[in-house]
């Protein structure tokens, strides 16, 4: 069989080794007699994988620890919306406008609350980050920064998701 590359922007390129230990586990996970699939998210051994997840992307991403980290289901556009219904407390956030799914975020999230646009890329179609040295970001909002887009803009982020005053 010759091997596909898929370089999309979701689903990707595995390495084989990686395949491999997946497809030995799928059966038996770790000693468990159950797929990660099959067992509950209350498990011990569930417990463990989340918990090595979240440290890996933690020392990855140089997360520090004052700042969560979600695992949510659903593709990007669902987060969108479950986003700012479950973080917006005081249905205040400000956006960052970065790209086409920044725009969509900022778009959704005035539907549950006082969205603010507080910096945005739009005017050279999103091929840049803008300068946010100087925000003028309501108190008690929270500030949400999306920086996947769709022209691939890159830029040294520490966090999608952000408070005032914490850098």
């Amino acid at each position: 069989m010759s091997r596909v590359y898929n370089f999309s922007a979701g689903p990707a390129v595995l390495p084989e080794e990686v395949l491999k230990e997946a497809a030995d586990e799928m059966l038996d996970y770790m000693g468990t007699g159950m797929s990660v699939m099959e067992m509950s998210h209350r498990s011990k051994a569930y417990d463990t994988i989340i918990k090595e997840a979240e440290a890996d992307l933690r020392e990855l991403m140089n997360i520090p620890d004052n700042y969560k980290v979600l695992f949510l289901q659903g593709g990007a556009s669902q987060q969108f919306a479950m986003i700012p219904m479950n973080l917006m407390k005081n249905k205040k956030a400000a956006y960052i406008v970065t790209g086409q799914w920044a725009k969509k975020a900022y778009q959704e999230g005035k539907i549950y609350g006082e969205a603010v646009e507080v910096a945005s890329s739009a005017d050279k179609t999103f091929s840049y980050i803008p300068d946010c040295s100087d925000l003028d970001i309501p108190e008690d909002a929270i500030m949400f920064i999306f920086v996947k887009t769709i022209r691939f803009t890159e830029r040294s982020s520490k966090l999608c998701l952000i408070r005032k005053g914490i850098r």
